[in-house]
């Protein structure tokens, strides 16, 4: 069976990302200087792939990344809500810091991972997760064996990356999450692999590995 290769991106920095607020699915923030930079480096470095397609979230800030790659590519963008963030509710636009001090209880819950705590008027964890690789298995379909981008979020590289190395939902990250970053997930039959993660080689200055939220 044809092995389909993704290339899952992180949008690049934002200027929530430099304050430390967390986006989600509804909040949203333009990219710096700096994050500007970055899609204009990642489009350069994708200029030499052998891209299938270029799918997109439909948030502002993964929209922008994903400009300067499309029109390196020659292809159009492939919007698609299912690869937004997570909808952190009530959360979105604050700092990890206002939630403590002002919502402990619910700080310390959300900071759990618990799979099942959903933040105020927000999705949990599981939710998230079912979201996220039911749209990766679609764009995977799509692909038949090729390869394709999805620029995204941190979050959703997150579910790809626990998913294809079988780590729990609730077991502390230990892999990047970079903005600007590359990371290529082999898909086969239903299975997942890690083939490379956290590739930031075509960035000048490197990148920041920002929370999850972005």
């Amino acid at each position: 069976m044809a092995e389909t290769r993704l290339l899952l991106i992180r949008h690049g920095e934002t200027e929530w990302n430099r304050e430390g607020r967390i986006q989600g699915y509804h909040a949203d923030s333009r990219l710096t200087e700096n994050g500007e930079t970055q899609a204009r480096l990642l489009a350069r470095r994708l200029a030499g792939e052998d891209l299938f397609a270029v799918h997109c979230s439909d948030s502002g800030r993964a929209r922008q990344t994903a400009a300067p790659v499309a029109a390196a590519l020659k292809l159009d963008i492939v919007y698609d809500v299912a690869l937004r963030e997570r909808s952190y509710g009530r959360f979105e636009g604050r700092t990890y810091g206002e939630l403590e001090r002002e919502h402990p209880e619910a700080y310390l819950k959300f900071r759990s991972r618990d799979p099942a705590y959903a933040p105020p008027g927000g999705e949990s964890g599981a939710q998230f997760r079912d979201r996220i690789l039911a749209a990766l298995e679609r764009v995977a379909a799509a692909a038949q064996g090729g390869c394709a981008a999805v620029i995204t979020h941190g979050g959703v590289l997150g579910v790809a990356y626990r998913h294809a190395t079988g780590a729990a939902p609730d077991a502390k990250r230990g892999y990047s999450l970079h903005n600007a970053s590359i990371n290529r997930i082999l898909c086969s039959g239903g299975r997942w692999s890690l083939e490379d993660w956290g590739d930031v080689t075509h960035l000048a200055a490197g990148s920041g590995d920002g929370i999850q939220g972005a």
